[in-house]
């Protein structure tokens, strides 16, 4: 491809910017085209926002256990110390609509920078070299050498269900709230659900969250998902476990959610957390010989190339991994591959993420499940969060360091983190993962004491001597 090929992006999510960056760097023409705002729903409505107010209420969860640190009041007519914080909701939602305003800004002002053509509108695919902008000031036609397609998704809807953007709501709609809800029924024990119904129990809400599965996080590690659950469930959350939605209504002021079994739920508001849908409709991808799943995400290999010559897709609308990080992995590897570039396909071995609970659960490599399936023999080892000294110190009980190896070789496969923190910690297993480092390796590299690095360290060490035992 020449130095001046003609980029199209559609989509200005983490796939599409980080994409358009990749792309300006090796000396493409770039032009992106989005219309809610630089960043996507990632920035504007979904992780930069959520994980915001997740970070508040964390806050409140060490200040109503703050007794056990030794701090109290200074007022003795308060009992508590809580009694003293009041949540300002309005305030909150402010403040973290502010950040992802703020974060979109300076990803704009960076793309700008760097010589990346901006507009404002949708597009479309008139064929795989051209697309189409459609702006408020009329439509444009680019030629496009390479096409990305970024586009994510939006919160799938229960036709009995409908949100209504104020009692009935969706993920992007609950920071229209000024005030905290009286009772929140959140529908929906994935990540988004139970992430929501963490923070906002933290943030001393009623929360009530209808599962249809045995487990809340049923796709996350099981000990771990274990955990999350006891954690809910002792710090008054309710829990309606194998409960399967059917319709929701509004009466005044009250919302009233039917089960399936005919089983009737009240609360002042209702969270629908029941999965997206790829916004693919309407780009002319099928026209154009790009392929859709059953389910509208677009197929493409570990490249990022769907099946038209020249477009690439990138992010959740793809269906890989509904992670703002995979998305950005997924638009850098079709640039890189598109302009020339050295380039490696996507491991999906070597991706971690996070569940932002409280504790949060940090993964990376292979699964419990997939041992638990027989497909990969491992040694194991799991170390409770309560033996290290650093969380006694901090409070912290619930939660646990887990590491997988291979039998023969020591070389690390996997690991979970159920900590506060997790998000950090798992960066040294990712490192050991994607590196092939063995426990030996991850043993013997120092580690400050105490930290809960530490368990990690320690937990590498036990596999080396069961290694030694024969076991």
């Amino acid at each position: 491809m020449g130095a001046m090929a003609n980029v199209v992006i559609i989509g200005g999510g983490p796939g599409g910017y980080e994409a358009a960056m990749v792309a300006a760097q090796l000396g493409g023409s770039v032009t992106l085209i989005e219309d809610e705002g630089m960043g996507g729903s990632a920035v504007l409505t979904d992780v930069v926002p959520s994980k915001s107010l997740i970070a508040t209420a964390e806050v409140m969860t060490r200040v109503r256990h703050s007794r056990e640190l030794g701090l109290v009041p200074a007022d003795p007519s308060l009992s508590e110390l809580r009694q003293a914080v009041r949540v300002d909701l309005a305030g909150i939602n402010e403040r973290l609509l502010g950040l992802a305003a703020a974060q979109s800004h300076d990803i704009a002002e960076s793309l700008t920078r760097q010589g990346v053509r901006l507009i404002h509108g949708r597009g479309r695919l008139l064929g795989t070299d051209r697309v189409l902008a459609a702006t408020s000031s009329g439509d444009e036609q680019l030629p496009s050498d390479i096409t990305l397609i970024s586009v994510g998704t939006r919160p799938r809807e229960l036709a009995e269900a409908k949100p209504d953007g104020e009692r009935i709501l969706t993920w992007k709609q609950l920071y229209n709230l000024t005030e905290l809800p009286e009772r929140l029924i959140v529908v929906g024990s994935g990540v988004t659900g139970a992430e929501f119904a963490g923070a906002y129990n933290q943030l001393g809400v009623d929360v009530v969250l209808v599962s249809s599965r045995d487990q809340v996080l049923p796709s996350e590690d099981p000990d771990a998902a274990k955990v999350i659950q006891e954690v809910f469930e002792s710090s008054g959350m309710t829990i309606m476990s194998r409960s399967r939605a059917q319709s929701a209504r509004r009466e005044g002021e009250r919302v009233i959610l039917t089960l399936a079994d005919g089983r009737t739920v009240e609360g002042s508001h209702l969270l629908m957390a029941v999965g997206s849908i790829p916004n693919t409709d309407d780009l002319g991808l099928a026209e154009h010989g790009v392929s859709l799943k059953p389910s509208g995400h677009i197929e493409v290999d570990r490249m990022s190339r769907t099946t038209a010559r020249g477009v690439y897709a990138a992010g959740d609308c793809t269906g890989v991994f509904p992670l703002a990080s995979v998305a950005a992995m997924q638009g850098r590897i079709a640039m890189w591959h598109a302009l020339g570039d050295a380039v490696q396909p996507l491991d999906l071995r070597s991706i971690a993420s996070n569940v932002f609970t409280a504790p949060e659960i940090a993964t990376v490599g292979i699964t419990q499940q997939q041992i638990d399936s027989g497909r990969l023999a491992v040694r194991r080892v799991t170390l409770p969060l309560r033996g290290n000294a650093r969380a006694k110190m901090q409070g912290h009980y619930d939660g646990f360091v887990k590491l997988f190896c291979l039998p023969t070789t020591g070389i690390i496969v996997g690991g979970v983190v159920v900590a506060p923190g997790a998000s950090e910690l798992i960066y040294s297993l990712s490192l050991c993962v994607s590196a092939r480092l063995t426990v030996d390796q991850a043993a013997r590299a120092f580690t400050v004491f105490p930290s809960l690095s530490g368990s990690i360290s320690e937990a590498g060490r036990q596999l080396h001597s069961v290694e030694d035992a024969g076991l």
